[in-house]
């Protein structure tokens, strides 16, 4: 078997009865998370964009927009995958290739209310999801070549939408290729001054890899073998030859046990800055009574959020979570790091982009040798009467290796939604999440986030 068909056939093999308490439990934690994440950013001027084009365009199989109203599945996806990722808030897992595998949920949910799918499948098609997408982010790197992870998201999300939609392995091999041969997506979405697209990319690869999978239910065919061919995904995209060796199941742990849930809305390298800072605050003190702070971390964290000029002088929000040096100094400055945190008057604000360009990143061999499994950021402190102060944090709060608790994810989606919806709906919302197997069809979900 190549590879695509092997992700079919390992797609319509699985079932809810299958999956360990441990991954169940896990995906209604991610459900959560990613509810909380699509509601803090409704806000956005991206959302009220993507929400104006989706409201214009009608289905005989309605989906539902989080924030109220009806669109195509395909539109669906887009504008709640939009939400799900906009503040750089949802989940992420570090490979060879980084990602955010929550970013599959709005095809997950999308695909599900369209084929009426019981909360069991939605859970089975998210675990699904996460799989495919972190066995190839842990198969082969795309950023090196200048490609983005969210190309590896169009696949995961149209494995996703075939096992809602109950298509057979071989019409699902068949969406594989389709989407995989059309959504090469490239890196210049997170290079230099980040734009509004950022927190697009994966939602229109996902969008996309819906499409994928509505195209093969009705008979369309995908060219093959499409990660082995001669003008294949590992020939002209990841440049090598890779192997997906194992799929979770059959006593072997799911990859969604190993992904990280964010303590802070920043781009995820930073974790370990933000918290280190944090900690080290109170020694400092005054922050005017800083000389520099230096910063020694691994290659990804420079390479992604360290090295650009722009992360020096933030112009957008975008760019302000994806700096290094940012988030870092506005956590001394501030003592926290929320979305107040990257607003236009705070990241352009000039004391503080004073306390910026204290900021100077160093790549350590040694540090970066501990990536991924862990993120080490090392700060050190030097004030202006000579005193230094050091702090290293690898595993900040959240990671698979210092995980959330129940109750703290509890929190960050009352403090996210509560403001917009009240205490009652978030009861409503939660008690929802905590019992997904119970739930008959996603729309009884989605419509709790109505305006």
């Amino acid at each position: 078997m190549n590879l695509a068909q092997r992700f079919a056939d390992y797609a319509v093999s699985l079932h809810f009865e299958d999956l360990p308490n441990a991954a169940v439990h896990e995906a209604k934690r991610r459900f959560i998370d990613s509810f909380a994440t699509a509601v803090g950013a409704m806000d956005a001027d991206a959302y009220a964009s993507a929400r104006r084009c989706a409201l214009r365009v009608f289905s005989r199989q309605p989906a539902t927009l989080l924030g109220g109203g009806q669109s195509t599945p395909e539109w669906a996806v887009f504008v709640n995958g939009l939400l799900i990722r906009y503040l750089d808030y949802n989940d992420t897992y570090l490979s060879l290739e980084p990602a955010h595998p929550s970013d599959n949920l709005a095809a997950v949910l999308a695909a599900g209310e369209m084929a009426g799918a019981s909360g069991r499948g939605l859970i089975t098609a998210a675990i699904l999801a996460y799989e495919i997408q972190c066995r190839l982010c842990d198969a082969a790197s795309l950023r090196q070549h200048g490609v983005d992870h969210v190309t590896y998201g169009a696949i995961s999300s149209c494995i996703a939408a075939c096992k809602l939609m109950g298509l057979d392995a071989t019409k699902t091999t068949h969406a594989i290729g389709l989407a995989g041969v059309a959504n090469v997506a490239l890196r210049q979405t997170r290079s230099g001054e980040l734009s509004m697209w950022k927190g697009c990319a994966f939602a229109n690869a996902a969008r996309n890899g819906v499409f994928a999978a509505l195209l093969a239910a009705e008979g369309m065919t995908g060219p093959a073998p499409i990660f082995e061919g001669e003008l294949g995904f590992m020939k002209l995209v990841t440049r090598s030859n890779f192997d997906v060796p194992v799929l979770g199941g059959k006593g072997r742990d799911f990859m969604i046990n190993r992904t990280y849930i964010k303590f802070w809305p920043a781009e995820y390298h930073s974790q370990s800055a933000i918290d280190a800072a944090l900690q080290l605050r109170q020694q400092i003190g005054d922050v005017r009574n800083i000389q520099s702070i230096d910063i020694h971390t691994f290659d990804a964290a420079v390479d992604i959020i360290g090295k650009d000029p722009e992360k020096w002088r933030p112009k957008t929000r975008e760019t302000a979570d994806h700096s290094l040096p940012y988030c870092t100094a506005v956590a001394l400055a501030d003592g926290d790091v929320t979305l107040a945190q990257f607003e236009p008057k705070r990241f352009s604000d000039a004391a503080l982009l004073d306390l910026v360009a204290k900021v100077k990143v160093h790549r350590d061999a040694g540090l970066s040798a501990r990536y991924p499994n862990g993120i080490p950021n090392r700060l050190t402190i030097t004030l202006k009467d000579g005193r230094q102060f050091q702090k290293e944090v690898e595993f900040p709060r959240g990671h698979a290796h210092n995980p959330m608790t129940d109750a703290e994810v509890e929190h960050k989606f009352r403090t996210l939604v509560e403001p917009r919806y009240g205490k009652e709906r978030v009861g409503e919302i939660l008690k929802s999440c905590w019992e997904l197997e119970k739930l008959r069809n996603p729309t009884e979900m989605l419509t709790l986030f109505g305006a």
